[in-house]
Parts: C-alpha cells; structure tokens; sequence
C-alpha cells in the first residue's frame, strides 16, 4: 500500500496536472482558446506556469491524502508515550492497579494470588490440585496434581503456552499458586536447567561452578580434583587440561553446551533439577547415569516426540 501510495503521488501528481492543461487546447473549448489572439511566446508562458502551479498543487493534495497514515502512526506513538509517563506517575506515586483478564471468573470460583498452601519437604516434589494462573489472571491449567518422588523422572509433555514453564514458575516461587497446596524441597536443593545453555565469561572452571565463584567453592571445600572428578563423569577429562586461562564463550557445539549444563548441576550438588525444553538439543539426557539419586522434571513440545523415544531415563509423564 506505501509503495503505491508513493508511485500515486510522484506520478498522479504530474498527470492531473497535464490532463487539466491539455483540456484547453483538446477539449470542446479549444477553437475559442484558439482564436484569442495569443501568440506561440503567450501559450508557451501560460502553459509553463499553470503547469507548475497545477502540479505542485497536485502534490500537494497527494502529500495531504498520504499523511493520513502517518498521523495515524504519530496518534499511536503518542498514547503509548502517554500511558508510559501515566505509569511512571503511579510508579512514583506507589499507585499500582492489577488488571484480571479473568477477574469474574476468578472471583466466581474464590481463586486469589497466595491463596494457595506451600509446605517444604526432603524426599517429594507433589502439586496437589494447584491452577496454573499467571499473576494477571489467565487460567492455563485447573487443579493440576502429580507426585514425584526422589530417584523418579518426570517428562510434561504439550505444545508452546499451555502452562509448562509456568509450573516451574509457581514452584520456584516467581509466581503466585492461587489454590491447592505445593510440597517442594528447599531452594538449594532445586535447580533450573535453561533451554539454551549460556556459558559465562570467565574460565572453564567458572563454566562449572557456576553460579558459585571460586571462594564459594573453597568455602564448601571442594578443589579442581571434584571437578576433574564431574569432568571425567560427563566424559570430558581431557578436554580441561590447559584451559584453565579460556575465556567460556559461546562458541563450542550443542553437545559441549549440554555437558558444560550436566557439569554444573553435578557441580551443585542438587537433588532436583528442572529442564525446559532440554529435549530440542541433539544430546540426550545422561543424567541418570550421573546422579541416580536425583529426580530430573522436563518439559517438552508435542513435536519432539521423536527425541523422547530416545530418553529411557523417565519412568512416568503426563500432558498438558
């Protein structure tokens, strides 16, 4: 639409200006134009100058006609520019106003943020009918329920927004649980393994320590032996001599990623970690190999059923 918008106002222009200074001398009028006496010097200097002040007018109509979309644009970026600085007032203000997409429905079933019990245990993870609801009302899952106890595998399999992520959210407390009741061992005992595996700038032993610092390791007591030690376990002994003064950028393979992530929970000594979409990478899970005393709780898209067939690690799933 712009391009032709643009093409109507260069050359639209030109031939209504034309057309208009053609109809003395093609239209019915012309002989009376003809015999008004002018001379060839009087048509050309009328002919150049009506010219000139009809199609700038032209344009000049064109410029207004397409100028409505770009008024249109400015009126948009105008009211974003005025909710913001409304925002920020109410910021300032300590004034803030939550918006329920579902607040009816919310309110109709009794559901709040916080409603919902959380109780802190050593050998279980259990959602006991806990609504997957984002903090501004959405309802993606009613009254989910499952157990997994330590030493057991749990895939959660469904497609892209239906409240998979969002469960790790309510389990590591970033979100609210709005009803039911929440049985989680303490945080340092939960891990949450990323999509993509980012490699911090630093050595390769931050890589593996992560997120801890070197005084965070010699104050748990642990050396470079623990570590060669998590090394040799994920098969990768050899490949630390030597790289101690790397930097840990962004450069090696999915598969190297994948054991710099296996490294760093081994590393953390956690009894349950959490993967978001592990299964798009090209590695399968060795976890259970490494940690049989861990419980490994994934999710996965619809479409990675063909990696899941490889995965013999979890022993129960469920979809969303």
């Amino acid at each position: 639409m712009t391009a032709f918008n643009n093409f109507l106002q260069k050359y639209g222009s030109v031939m209504m200006g034309y057309s208009v200074l053609g109809l003395p001398v093609f239209g019915k009028r012309s002989s009376q134009y003809a015999s008004a006496n002018a001379t060839a010097s009087d048509i050309t200097q009328d002919y150049v100058r009506n010219s000139s002040l009809l199609i700038n007018l032209s344009k000049a109509i064109g410029r207004i006609v397409t100028s409505y979309e770009a008024v249109q644009r400015l009126a948009g970026y105008t009211q974003l520019v005025g909710r913001l600085q409304d925002v920020l007032d109410d910021l300032h203000h300590g004034k803030y106003d939550r918006q329920l997409v579902n607040a009816e429905l919310l309110a109709e079933r009794g559901l709040q943020p916080g409603k919902g019990e959380r109780y802190t245990v050593d050998d279980y993870i259990e959602f006991d009918r806990v609504s997957i609801i984002t903090p501004n009302g959405d309802i993606l899952k009613n009254q989910l329920s499952f157990r997994v106890n330590v030493g057991d595998h749990l895939m959660i399999v469904g497609p892209n927004g239906c409240g998979k992520s969002s469960m790790f959210r309510i389990l590591g407390g970033l979100w609210p649980s709005w009803d039911g009741k929440v049985y989680a061992p303490p945080e340092e005992q939960l891990y949450y393994i990323p999509q993509k595996p980012y490699l911090v700038d630093g050595t390769f032993r931050d890589q593996i320590i992560y997120p801890d610092g070197v005084d965070d390791m010699k104050a748990r007591g642990k050396t470079d032996e623990d570590l060669m030690e998590i090394l040799r376990d994920v098969g990768l002994a050899g490949f630390f001599e030597g790289r101690d003064d790397d930097d840990g950028d962004d450069d090696g393979d999915d598969n190297e990623d994948d054991n710099e992530v296996n490294k760093r929970k081994e590393g953390n000594d956690d009894s349950v970690p959490f993967g978001n979409e592990r299964t798009s990478s090209k590695q399968t899970f060795s976890q259970s190999d490494i940690r049989p005393d861990a419980s490994l709780i994934s999710v996965s898209s619809n479409h990675n059923n063909g990696q899941r067939k490889k995965m013999k690690v979890y022993k129960k799933s469920f979809s969303f």
